[in-house]
């Protein structure tokens, strides 16, 4: 199988073939947004840069502003809080489950404050969370619900896709992700007001774009008169040769997402049929369908890092090949530690004590790459896998 396939190389030719000329510009990304929701389920998707832009619109659109609180989990890539920051929004720390390795409803309970104004959930690895719980929270509190689905295409909670849960849920098109153009995200919503109030952030602030159209007329906009900014707004806008290329992506989801799936079954395999039962996998209830952006595990060790590295020397000295070890928690980065620790408004003190279970996991996880066009490699590092944990 390949990651970019003929479909997608034809339509980014007619893109360049229409020359970014105006009145052909839009088109790619108007289908895109349109497949888009109807796979996705959502009635209004905009197409954005990055994922990271995403969840900024997303937090502006909601009228989540300065000094307001959003809870957020630590054991993730920190662009879900760089996005808080840069809203002029307080991020809140809360633990992770110790199984699941998302976000725990009884942390988030406990983090609330008069001040919370929206949760931004993570479903890593490709798992989701307990939406059950955090939205009876979100109903209490009054509180939005914004879905981090990076890392998580067509994945299912209680027979749900993932993405039908949140007032928003972003994506990235990141080159690691299950759909890619390299770079680009989507936004999604069900709710007109909120997808109109994203179109015009999005696109520099401008009252002629809505939930459907990313585009203005050339009568308007060559009108002397016409009056362009009505809000705040950045130039978030996805490309047509980026949106061209997901349009096909979108076209084959399924097929790149059962790769990575079938991929994660011959890593059961390797560590089910081990008697070392040193890898802890992250759990996976049976009521969730996990699509499996990484397969990650943690190492059940006292000495988690000098046995991290050991096993990645013997796995990678078999044949094996390189994988990752989780972020470091957010609030630990120098960054956080450093400057973001001493803003207005942040009560946390940035320590490990904040999320015990976060902090025990992270030095831990190892997470293995499920991006293996070719089965047979799959299964092939599914093999080391299985001789590395005999030899560990």
């Amino acid at each position: 199988m390949e990651r970019i396939s003929q479909i997608e190389k034809k339509y980014v030719m007619e893109a360049l073939e229409n020359e970014f000329s105006s009145s052909k510009n839009g088109i790619f990304t108007k289908k895109m947004e349109s497949k888009f929701s109807e796979v996705f389920g959502n009635k209004y998707s905009i197409s954005h840069v990055n994922g990271t832009a995403t969840m900024h619109t997303a937090l502006h659109s909601l009228g989540v502003g300065k000094g307001d609180e959003v809870i957020v989990p630590p054991l993730t890539m920190a662009s879900t809080s760089l996005c808080v920051l840069q809203n002029g929004s307080i991020p809140i720390f809360a633990d992770v489950d110790k199984e699941t390795f998302n976000i725990d409803p009884k942390s988030i309970l406990n983090r609330v404050s008069p001040k919370t104004k929206a949760i931004i959930t993570v479903s890593l690895y490709g798992l989701s969370p307990e939406y059950d719980e955090i939205l009876k929270i979100c109903k209490e509190k009054n509180i939005y619900l914004i879905e981090d689905n990076a890392e998580c295409f067509l994945g299912y909670y209680k027979g749900k896709i993932v993405g039908s849960f949140g007032d928003f849920s972003s994506y990235s098109f990141q080159a690691s992700k299950h759909i890619s153009c390299g770079e680009g995200g989507m936004l999604t919503t069900d709710n007109l007001e909120l997808a109109d109030k994203a179109r015009r952030f999005t696109s520099l602030g401008y009252g002629g774009v809505g939930a459907g159209s990313a585009k203005i007329t050339k009568d308007d906009i060559q009108h002397p008169l016409y009056n362009r900014h009505v809000c705040l707004g950045f130039n978030y806008r996805m490309s047509e040769v980026q949106s061209a290329v997901v349009l096909g992506q979108l076209e084959r989801i399924k097929e790149l997402v059962e790769i990575r799936k079938k991929t994660a079954k011959y890593f059961d395999q390797a560590i089910s049929n081990s008697k070392n039962n040193c890898l802890i996998k992250q759990s996976n209830p049976d009521y969730i369908i996990n699509s499996f952006w990484g397969y990650a595990v943690y190492i059940d060790s006292d000495n988690p890092i000098k046995d991290w590295v050991n096993f990645r020397k013997l796995f990678t000295s078999l044949g094996g090949d390189q994988y990752y070890a989780a972020w470091k928690l957010t609030y630990e980065e120098d960054y956080f530690r450093n400057e973001v620790q001493k803003y207005d408004g942040i009560w946390q003190d940035f320590n490990a004590d904040i999320c015990p279970n976060a902090n025990f996991l992270q030095k831990r996880i190892k997470a293995f790459k499920t991006n293996y066009w070719n089965l047979e490699e799959a299964e092939k590092q599914a093999d080391i896998l299985n001789k590395a944990l005999e030899l560990f």
